[in-house]
């Protein structure tokens, strides 16, 4: 395919879609697998205990960032976002029926990709019922414009006892390849816990911040004991915490680590955790992400430089 029959195709794909303005991914950008602010390494990966498939460890949550419609400036600077996370070998992209317009505008920006997206796509059924919640899942095949999604998840255990079966159905059909449950509030931990407990799962999505740390008790050893991969959500413990950290100067070892961002060593602070899979820090910012995806680089903190971030936020 040459370039102008290349971005003929996708411009007609954007038309199709009602996108208002072309926006092109960067061929060599998407295609690299290395390069030189990565000292040509590869993304680590961390294995789901389910499968031992290999799992880039940074990906990318949609929550706001991607819930904006076409006409929007910020739509604009979603291409850029994707290519940052796909260029450094980043493919977990997470979204929700909950997350307003992220899944529409996910599938409309994959749909343009090229090469082919890479993505990991993770989204969630978040209703009532066992009729509903098919009828959602079906709209999330059809907004992220997918025949088959790695991953679903009972968005905060809603009405998860009923929606478990007809999750575990597709995945015999090989609709979705992987389920899983999420939560974001330790309110909700007990139910979490016995979940786990007596439900086979291949994920849980889980709030997990360096000033958020209540899973680190029970939650993340038992998902290390029953094989569960976990996704961190809300790393940056909501914003807060980088908010606090703002302006702090990095520890003297931070080189030794490969970081140079206090939200690169938020986010390694919880790669360092063995029970953690992946973290999805959200954005719409091509900048963050490219900064974000570094914490998948490098050496991991040692338990005592964990300890150090530990008091510093404390």
């Amino acid at each position: 395919m040459s370039h102008t029959e290349g971005y003929s195709r996708r411009r007609l794909l954007t038309l199709a879609a009602g996108v208002s303005a072309v926006f092109t991914f960067d061929r060599a950008l998407a295609t690299a697998t290395s390069s030189a602010a990565t000292g040509g390494q590869a993304m680590q990966t961390r294995v789901i205990p389910s499968s031992a498939e290999p799992l880039p460890m940074v990906g990318l949550g949609t929550y706001r960032g991607f819930d904006v419609a076409p006409d929007d400036p910020a739509y604009k600077q979603l291409p850029a976002v994707l290519d940052e996370l796909f260029a450094k070998g980043g493919t977990v992209v997470d979204s929700s029926p909950m997350y307003g317009r992220a899944e529409e505008t996910t599938g409309e920006l994959l749909s343009i990709h090229e090469p082919r997206s890479p993505a990991f796509l993770a989204t969630k059924v978040w209703t009532r019922g066992r009729k509903d919640g098919i009828a959602q899942m079906e709209q999330s095949f059809s907004l992220l414009r997918a025949e088959r999604i790695d991953l679903m998840q009972i968005h905060n255990l809603l009405d998860w006892q009923t929606h478990l079966p007809t999750l575990r159905e597709w995945k015999e059909q090989g609709r979705i390849r992987y389920i899983g449950i999420t939560h974001y509030t330790p309110s909700a931990y007990e139910e979490v816990e016995a979940v786990l407990k007596t439900e086979q799962l291949d994920f849980l999505q889980i709030n997990y911040a360096l000033d958020d740390r209540g899973v680190e008790k029970r939650i993340l050893p038992l998902c290390r004991e029953r094989g569960v991969a976990v996704i961190c959500n809300r790393p940056f413990g909501g914003g807060g915490l980088l908010a606090r950290l703002k302006g702090k100067p990095l520890p003297a070892w931070v080189s030794d680590v490969q970081v140079n961002s206090w939200p690169q060593l938020a986010l390694k602070f919880l790669l360092a955790h063995p029970a953690v899979t992946c973290v999805i820090p959200g954005t719409g910012n091509p900048r963050y992400m490219a900064d974000n995806v570094k914490a998948g680089f490098g050496p991991m903190l040692t338990d005592a430089q964990r300890h150090q971030l530990i008091a510093l936020v404390d």
